[in-house]
């Protein structure tokens, strides 16, 4: 049984890269499959220009199939590389990944993988990687029938994982799965201060970008095809950002709150990387107060209100704490809480090697420590609006019921008539969509007094 995905079928214009593409893959995809690091660096690895798109598309597909390469290369081997060689653990992965999933021909796979390992300075391993990938070109089929008896391993899931979203959404945990498998849809957001959608549409139908109306979002637009940003009209005069639909919905849920008071005072906690500060800013007149822990993604903040001419205060702060608040209250709070990103797997597929079954109740913790940290700055009559990335209850509507119970002066007023998502006890819950939206929570609350 052969597959392929929309990411990884690149066709004629995936050429063989070599060695030395294959050999920085494996080092990239290290620090992923020991749980020691993420894609985020990919950008720092030193790749020729022309191999960069096989790069990339090899290291997210990797971490995108791994509990299905992993199976395989436990059948494929008659010993377990050791701890040191994981490198070349990471080599096979990268041939399997080759075979069953890329276009690229058997010989040349199998070839220039097995001889990457010179390039780790590993000879020793080409025998072994050589004959373990020519094994799987002649028992494919059986070899994949195999590992996809356990259904973990057919629906590319940590095992743990895929247990949590069928205790979750036991009528939707296979349709989330199979979403979290294909890549995300390239989505954009109209600087409202520069222009409509309908007018950017005609844009980008000019310069051979083909692209539809958001369903949800009214700022909102979905590329039929991902693009380089430089190629998108307007971008770096900040006529558009990327930012997908699901995200783009907090902006709108704190209009209610943010639209009849000019000048409002606002807070977005844990704020990095600023698509949703950016959007608040072009649509509201407002003093903002944008805060994160991490000093790198919060330059990454910076970086974008510079390129859409916004302002904001940033502060390098932990959210948790109170030493860099003045005593002013806030008329709304926006609480994008630190998340277990499981509605946003499929643009981040090195979750499902990094996050583990341990992580979701100490997350959670954050997330209850930063609600009651927070709610105490809001003035009287001020909105809070709590938002995850999250699929998974505990983070979302669990955690805001507990909320509510141990705080008496908050208000549900998340909206119920509107056409995005599903109300979920005090919140809404989108679940990720083939060629649409992430998977979000969004629950707002309003302080009485």
């Amino acid at each position: 049984m052969h597959r392929s995905t929309p990411s990884t079928r690149a066709g004629k214009s995936v050429q063989d890269g070599g060695q030395a593409v294959r050999a920085s893959a494996a080092r990239a995809l290290v620090p992923v499959i020991t749980a020691k690091g993420s894609l985020s660096d990919l950008d720092d690895h030193q790749v020729v220009t022309r191999d960069r798109a096989l790069f990339k598309a090899m290291c997210y597909g990797v971490c995108r199939t791994l509990p299905r390469l992993e199976a395989l290369a436990a059948l494929l081997l008659k010993t377990p590389f050791k701890a040191r060689d994981a490198d070349v653990q990471a080599l096979l992965l990268l041939g399997i990944y080759q075979l069953l999933y890329l276009r690229i021909p058997a010989h040349a796979a199998v070839g220039e993988t097995a001889g990457a390992a010179r390039q780790l300075g590993k000879e020793w391993a080409t025998k072994v990687l050589n004959g373990c990938l020519r094994r799987l070109t002649r028992e494919s089929a059986a070899l994949q029938a195999e590992v996809d008896q356990d259904p973990a391993v057919a629906l590319l899931h940590p095992r743990w994982l895929l247990k949590a979203l069928r205790q979750a959404w036991p009528d939707d945990w296979r349709a989330i799965a199979e979403a979290n498998n294909q890549p995300g849809p390239m989505a954009l957001r109209i600087n409202r201060r520069r222009g409509d959608r309908e007018a950017y549409l005609v844009r980008l139908v000019e310069s051979g970008i083909e692209a539809r109306l958001c369903t949800h979002s009214p700022d909102g637009l979905v590329l039929e095809k991902p693009c380089d940003v430089q190629a998108l009209p307007g971008f770096v005069e900040g006529d558009v950002s990327v930012q997908d639909e699901a995200a783009q919905l907090a902006a709108e849920l704190l209009g209610p709150a943010l639209a009849p008071r000019p000048g409002g005072r606002v807070l977005d906690a844990c704020c990095a990387p600023g698509g949703k500060t950016a959007h608040l800013l072009e649509l509201f007149d407002i003093e903002l107060l944008a805060l994160d822990s991490d000093a790198v993604r919060l330059a990454r903040v910076e970086d974008t209100l510079e390129r859409l001419g916004l302002s904001a205060t940033l502060v390098h702060a932990d959210a948790t704490g109170r030493d860099w608040w003045d005593g002013t209250p806030f008329d709304a709070i926006l609480l994008d809480a630190p998340c277990s990103g499981t509605g946003v797997i499929r643009r981040h597929p090195d979750i499902k090697c990094l996050r583990r079954a341990t992580d979701i109740a100490k997350l959670a913790e954050l997330q209850a420590r930063l609600l009651d940290n927070l709610w105490p700055l809001l003035r009287s009559g001020g909105s809070l609006l709590y938002a995850t990335c999250s699929v998974l209850r505990e983070e979302n509507d669990e955690q805001i019921q507990a909320f509510l119970e141990r705080t008496p002066d908050a208000v549900v007023t998340t909206p119920g008539e509107v056409s995005w998502g599903r109300a979920v006890g005090a919140g809404r819950q989108l679940l990720p969509e083939p060629d649409s939206h992430d998977g979000f929570f969004y629950a707002r609350l309003r302080k009485q007094g």
